[in-house]
């Protein structure tokens, strides 16, 4: 029989150090922006040498990053971390139906998105039953600056984190379609990221407003309809959204 985690059963306590540096990390999760040693000693009522060795640890762990100003913030590591948390949640069972739902009004394939790197990925996808359909696999990795889920995933993430997929090297849409993808609400792809495959998609925002994921109507080239697809797109990215803001 494995360990009880009910210390109340098992007599067993928690980590006070452990409790403390994921502190830091709730901190940093409630932030709009990267935070100074200061500003953390000061939300955590902790000295700042003792945040500094908090920071040093998960810093080397891999979940939190410096900024050249100074500053810290989540590294995409943290970022990673939360997509895997809603997966196990069994959001992506919850999804299912709304994309199935999306498939049957739109005879066209539907996939999620996330970032995964200097690239998006497409971490669940449900198919059309129809005879030509796009190919294009759970897996596939997908450009920032030409698709569609990528185009969305940078246009609506933060200034900080385009700077940070940047740093990785990757490529990202011009400032000004960046721009235009916020004010229509959804982004289309060039074309040119998947030969003979076009698609639509609409971001997926969490309770906070951070937009977590890509939902995206993908068809051949040959059948791609901006605007069909554009509707209804962003009718069932609603019910997603509520799914994830519980």
């Amino acid at each position: 029989m494995g360990p009880k985690t009910n210390n109340k059963h098992s007599g067993v306590k928690a980590l006070s150090s452990v409790l403390k540096s994921l502190a830091v990390l709730d901190a940093l999760t409630r932030s709009a922006r990267p935070m100074r040693l200061i500003e953390l000693a000061q939300t955590l009522q902790e000295s700042r040498a003792t945040t500094y060795q908090r920071l040093l640890t998960l810093t080397q762990g891999g979940w939190v990053e410096q900024t050249a100003e100074g500053a810290y913030r989540l590294s995409l590591q943290a970022a990673r971390a939360g997509n895997a948390a809603l997966e196990q949640a069994n959001l992506g069972e919850r999804s299912t139906s709304v994309m199935q739902e999306l498939v049957l009004e739109t005879h066209e394939t539907v996939s999620l998105a996330a970032l995964s790197g200097a690239h998006a990925q497409i971490i669940k996808r449900v198919e059309a039953e129809v005879v030509v359909r796009a190919q294009v696999q759970v897996g596939t990795r997908l450009s920032l600056d030409q698709s569609s889920s990528g185009r969305v995933l940078t246009a609506f993430a933060s200034a900080e984190l385009r700077e940070r997929l940047g740093k990785l090297g990757a490529t990202l849409a011009s400032p000004a379609l960046l721009r235009e993808i916020v004010r229509k609400g959804y982004a289309a792809s060039s074309g040119k990221d998947v030969p003979g495959v076009r698609s639509v998609a609409a971001p997926v925002f969490d309770a906070r407003g951070a937009c977590l994921f890509a939902l995206s109507i993908v068809a051949p080239t040959d059948r791609f309809d901006e605007a069909r697809l554009a509707r209804p797109l962003l009718r069932n990215v609603e019910k997603l959204r509520a799914l994830i803001a519980g």
